[in-house]
């Protein structure tokens, strides 16, 4: 695994050894970031964005994201091993001045504490893709108000997940990749 463009192209990535994480592909974040720059149907400026990386795992995409000169990037995960890694990945890249690790469980983070300092315009979240609460997620983010009003939230879920979204959500685009979903909304 790689950053694929940016300022650190080409760096590599370290990855868990375990089966607990699974870390976005190449291609597909090669992907998301091809519709996030490239689409007409996405408008989105990647230069001096805040991004949250929820169920950040190694932290592939926010580090993608610091490459490609995003101003910050807040990473949620609350597996232990996987912090380590990217705590790793982060001292490697040199990027620790623009980075806030938040090692607890998202819906604890969101319902009781006030961490977010101000709203994000690009939310990712990619969590196990057995887990069902991707429509919980969706509403604390929008009842929370953490995304900027031109933001995009991006879920990465299995391409068989059929979910019925609330209809605040607004689809932009949905995308397959190999075994994986990626949808763009936002509110």
């Amino acid at each position: 695994m790689r950053i694929v463009a940016g300022k650190l192209k080409g760096t590599s990535l370290f990855v868990p050894k375990d089966k607990n994480t699974r870390p976005l592909k190449d291609m597909a974040r090669e992907s998301i970031f091809n519709l996030l720059i490239h689409s007409n149907k996405v408008l989105f400026k990647m230069d001096d964005s805040n991004i949250l990386d929820i169920y950040a795992g190694t932290g592939s995409f926010g580090l993608e994201c610091l490459s490609r000169e995003a101003k910050s990037v807040y990473f949620v995960e609350k597996n232990k091993s996987a912090i380590e890694i990217l705590e790793k990945n982060i001292e490697k890249l040199k990027v620790k001045n623009k980075i806030k690790i938040l090692f607890n469980d998202i819906f604890n983070l969101i319902e009781e504490s006030n961490v977010f300092a101000f709203k994000f315009d690009l939310i990712f979240c990619d969590p196990p893709f057995k887990d069902k609460n991707i429509n919980k997620l969706i509403k604390l983010v929008f009842h929370k108000n953490l995304l900027n009003k031109n933001g995009i939230l991006v879920l990465h879920r299995d391409k068989y997940t059929r979910e019925k979204f609330p209809d605040y959500f607004k689809l932009i685009d949905e995308r397959i990749y190999g075994k994986s979903k990626i949808i763009f909304g936002g509110f």
